[in-house]
């Protein structure tokens, strides 16, 4: 009886193998999602920008990232009208997103360019915000610094040496805040009145 027990079993599983085909081949497991590359993969600056501002969706990240490799201190957009012009529309558009963690950097690079622009008064107040936001930011504290050296030579030239001094004082806690926080930064070990100059010689 069990031999045929047994026998009935390998005629049922033989034929059930028949109905189903061959045997399926073991599931293989897709590979985990990959993130988007970045927006610097492979493209020109200029390009970016373009598609950013004809309605290519960045997040505030990204605009932040971004917006700082374009801003570092001696890249030629600095000098650029047209891309500095074209950024800011970049940057005044991610400050409008709820996302605040980026907030501080978009704040601050936004004082940069108006820096570079002279609109000094815009460049101080974005830069001040930036701070208020994140005091340990050492390029916020030298574009402060730069400013503050800027009012107390038009100080100086005035006449006004109380408020000139003010001014110098202000730029040397400033600049001395950036060096603390980023100690190994040659750009912030330089004289800051020789920046101003380099920067009148333009």
């Amino acid at each position: 009886m069990l031999k045929l027990k047994a026998c009935l079993s390998i005629i049922l599983l033989g034929a059930l193998a028949g109905c189903l085909g061959a045997p399926m081949a073991p599931i293989q497991e897709l590979p985990p999602p990959q993130a988007p590359p970045p927006v610097s993969a492979g493209q020109p600056d200029q390009v970016i920008l373009e598609e950013a501002l004809l309605g290519r969706a960045l997040s505030s990240g990204e605009v932040a990232g971004f917006s700082d490799r374009l801003l570092v201190e001696g890249n030629s957009a600095l000098n650029d009208q047209k891309t500095m012009a074209r950024l800011e529309i970049l940057l005044l558009k991610a400050l409008k997103a709820p996302d605040k963690v980026h907030r501080p950097v978009i704040l601050r690079n936004l004082g940069i360019i108006h820096y570079h622009q002279g609109k000094y008064k815009k460049a101080r107040q974005e830069l001040q915000d930036s701070n208020e936001l994140n005091p340990r930011d050492p390029r916020t504290h030298f574009y402060l610094a730069r400013l503050f050296v800027q009012q107390g030579e038009i100080y100086q030239k005035q006449g006004k040496k109380k408020l000139s001094r003010q001014q110098f004082k202000r730029a040397n806690i400033e600049m001395e805040q950036a060096r603390k926080l980023a100690p190994n930064n040659a750009t912030y070990k330089q004289d800051l009145k020789e920046i101003l100059r380099q920067e009148q010689g333009k």
